[in-house]
């Protein structure tokens, strides 16, 4: 299985942190928050990386190169304009292939393991759900016998990492769009499943989180 690590963002609510460096290397607890998730993902035996990048991108491709210092491979989806999750995935589908692939985001902080996700998918994506953090109360989706819906008993945030079918995007055109979207829509046909995670989870929004990281 591939994986892609969206790398794109600005990382603006971190303030004068992300001025002159990209969110995902921030540094928590010594190490740049991207280089956790290469590592998890060589010691998972996915070795095929596709990163995402935008603003200051040249900073994370000179931190990382092509990976063989990891044990993996990384390719680069560089983006003039941010083409947001799904266009920026919409983009990198040549370098991903035609299977389901694994989509992460760069600023999340956890100690999921990635080798427990499904290999193949029987619907269109597959989502990791977490608790809801105190800055989103509300929550996105409900899981309900391992089908993530908008109706149930629990209420969960995204945890910005699935596994997705190159299918969810064959009606996408390039350009700048969220991800959100397709998964609203396949979400309504009962094409998503899910799994609830109750580990490390954080996502590394504000300056306030990442300190928080720190002693996490």
């Amino acid at each position: 299985m591939k994986a892609m690590i969206l790398a794109a963002g600005r990382g603006q609510r971190l303030g004068k942190i992300t001025d002159s460096l990209p969110k995902p290397l921030v540094k928590v607890q010594g190490k740049a928050l991207i280089e956790y998730h290469v590592e998890s993902l060589a010691h998972c035996n996915i070795r095929d990386i596709v990163i995402n990048t935008s603003y200051l991108g040249e900073q994370i491709q000179a931190y990382l190169g092509d990976g063989s210092r990891y044990g993996v491979s990384i390719q680069y989806s560089s983006e003039q304009e941010r083409l947001e999750t799904g266009g920026g995935i919409f983009q990198a589908l040549p370098l991903l292939g035609d299977k389901p692939f694994l989509v992460l985001s760069a600023d999340i902080f956890t100690d999921f393991d990635f080798a427990s996700l499904p290999t193949s998918l029987d619907h269109l994506a597959h989502l990791v759900l977490v608790d809801n953090p105190d800055y989103y109360p509300q929550g996105d989706f409900y899981l309900t016998d391992g089908m993530v819906g908008n109706i149930g008993k629990k209420r969960l945030t995204y945890g910005n990492i699935g596994i997705y079918s190159p299918r969810l995007f064959s009606q996408c055109k390039p350009g700048k769009f969220p991800l959100a979207s397709l998964l609203f829509s396949a979400i309504s046909d009962h094409q998503v499943s899910g799994e609830y995670f109750q580990g490390r989870w954080l996502n590394i929004g504000t300056a306030e989180v990442l300190t928080k990281a720190q002693k996490y």
